[in-house]
């Protein structure tokens, strides 16, 4: 698991701080959308949080703590409930399909903060890209883990050096549902979007093989 950036709070309460920051983030979130992140003032963010700016910054340092936070809370989101969804010891097929629906669905619950992470990562310092660019690694890693069993069970037929590829073009796919979404959710539902990305995704994984579907 990537190493979380430390960010120092005023408050010796872990827990509690742990609760004011994702709700910082909620706040945070509406306003960045609505008006960019380098047009939004802390001062903003604390009063759409209904706290003074003192006690806001009782809880971060900066305006990059806020944006950090957010990309982690994306992250975190994704892997905690993805990676306790699958049984990678099952039937690979199977597997792959759970694990793209729990991705796919958990995207669209958080589609908003997807976009923003899109826009915004660029604003962020080398050291907390390096972070988030870890954690974009260790969702692939789930992916990866999938593909290889199926490779090497014999229900996918790629080669195991596009392994790698082949996941980045599924987390891309997930995260089309989001920054597309003015004209996917014109045509689409989650459901049917998910159906149709899956079967093909399964259709270039098995063709050839006994095992397609």
């Amino acid at each position: 698991m990537a190493e979380t950036k430390r960010i120092e709070s005023q408050i010796k309460d872990k827990r509690l701080v742990e609760v004011r920051r994702r709700e910082i983030v909620r706040a945070a979130v509406d306003l960045f959308i609505r008006k960019g992140f380098h047009k939004t003032t802390v001062r903003e963010i604390a009063q759409k949080f209904g706290m003074s700016i003192g006690t806001l910054y009782e809880y971060i340092r900066t305006k990059e703590d806020i944006l950090y936070l957010v990309c982690d809370y994306i992250h975190s989101n994704v892997r905690d409930k993805v990676r306790p969804s699958l049984t990678v010891t099952g039937n690979s097929i199977d597997t792959l399909k759970k694990a793209i629906y729990t991705y796919f669905t958990i995207i669209h619950e958080m589609q908003d903060y997807v976009l923003f992470l899109y826009q915004e990562t660029k604003s962020l310092s080398h050291e907390a890209r390096k972070y988030i660019f870890r954690a974009e690694e260790e969702m692939t890693q789930i992916f990866e883990e999938i593909l290889i069993q199926g490779v090497d069970e014999g229900s996918f037929s790629i080669d195991r050096r596009d392994v790698n590829i082949i996941t980045h073009n599924i987390m891309v796919i997930g995260h089309m549902w989001a920054f597309r979404r003015w004209m996917l959710q014109k045509n689409y539902t989650l459901e049917r979007y998910i159906e149709t990305q899956t079967k093909l995704i399964l259709s270039a994984l098995t063709t050839g093989t006994k095992s397609s579907r």
